[in-house]
């Protein structure tokens, strides 16, 4: 399907790249012959004080392509990925073109032909709609799941016990459902490529700089649905992610790491935030003794070991640490 011609929509690209130069070039890259369909396009890339090679190698990429289409932001200090996107986001909404679309691009990304075209259209054509995502895809071209439902109780027990009766009792809760085929509406896409309408922050506002990483876009999504800014998944943009490059902790082609603190501290935030401390509390409870369950059973089966190194045990500190002082850690 041929998007419909939208040359004149204004749009602001932020991207935030912590550690992958050699990914944000290239992803810069593939962005050139989309930016040339939006003559009144921008992009933000921002260094989230990476401490290696980027803030060179992004200058130098920048200069020798005369891309003054790239204003490059070199942070001192890292704050996290919201915080990050955050600078660029604002600095767009003050600019003085009055954009009316902002995408979230993640710095390992390759952008194919028209992704950008594709959402924008979406957009275009369905003006109550909020945000759209892309089909997110491996380079071979296998769909990675980018679409979701809002956490809940009950979707993490479906998660923590991974078993076929219980999964498919519990299937609306399920936060990953199976990738679809066709445009449709989700409670929450991934950020990796997140086309938001100005509207949606004049609404709403930023991105909340409590969230370190993970979960940031979930909270800004649930904050959208409930001020009416509903959001779509649109497969027709296509956009390769090669998922987990700058922590490896969401890479599922690589040996499980440890999640480290702040997944916990984000996923506690985002439950107590949006809810309250009792379904927090739930939620941890649900979580720990489904997947205690799980881990029973797949030590009795002799299934292999795909988790996270100490995730229960690290579950299980976050849990206490919330119920002890009423917050994150």
């Amino acid at each position: 399907m041929n998007p419909a011609p939208i040359a004149s929509a204004r749009i602001a690209i932020v991207i935030v790249n912590y550690r992958t130069p050699q990914l944000a070039c290239e992803c810069l890259n593939s962005l050139q012959r989309e930016i040339l369909k939006f003559p009144q396009c921008h992009v933000w890339m921002i260094d989230n004080a990476s401490g290696d090679q980027s803030g060179t190698m992004l200058q130098e990429w920048v200069e020798s392509h005369s891309a003054s289409w790239v204003t490059l932001r070199l942070m001192l200090e890292n704050r996290g990925y919201a915080y990050g996107n955050n600078i660029g986001i604002r600095e767009a909404l003050e600019s003085s073109t009055r954009f009316d679309y902002i995408w979230l691009l993640n710095p390992d990304t390759e952008v194919r032909e028209n992704a950008l075209t594709h959402l924008v259209s979406f957009l275009e054509t369905h003006p109550h709609i909020g945000l759209a995502g892309s089909r997110l895809e491996f380079a071979d071209g296998t769909p990675q799941t980018s679409a979701f439902r809002f956490p809940s109780v009950l979707g993490e027990i479906e998660e923590g016990m991974r078993l076929g009766l219980i999964s498919k009792l519990l299937a609306r809760w399920r936060v990953p459902p199976p990738p679809q085929e066709q445009a449709h509406r989700c409670d929450w896409v991934a950020g990796a490529s997140l086309l938001i309408r100005r509207k949606v922050f004049d609404s709403i506002g930023l991105l909340d700089e409590r969230y370190f990483l993970y979960f940031e876009e979930t909270d800004f999504c649930y904050r959208a649905a409930r001020a009416g800014w509903p959001c779509w998944y649109v497969p027709e943009s296509r956009v390769i992610h090669y998922v987990g490059q700058s922590t490896g902790v969401t890479d599922r082609q690589a040996r499980p790491k440890r999640r480290p603190a702040y997944w916990f501290e984000s996923r506690s935030r985002y439950f107590r935030q949006n809810h309250n401390t009792t379904i927090a509390l739930w939620a941890d409870l649900a979580y720990i003794a489904s997947f205690t369950l799980w881990r029973i059973r797949r030590r009795l089966q002799k299934k292999p070991d795909t988790d996270p190194p100490h995730f229960l045990k690290d579950l299980i500190r976050q849990a206490c640490i919330s119920v002890l002082y009423g917050r994150p850690a």
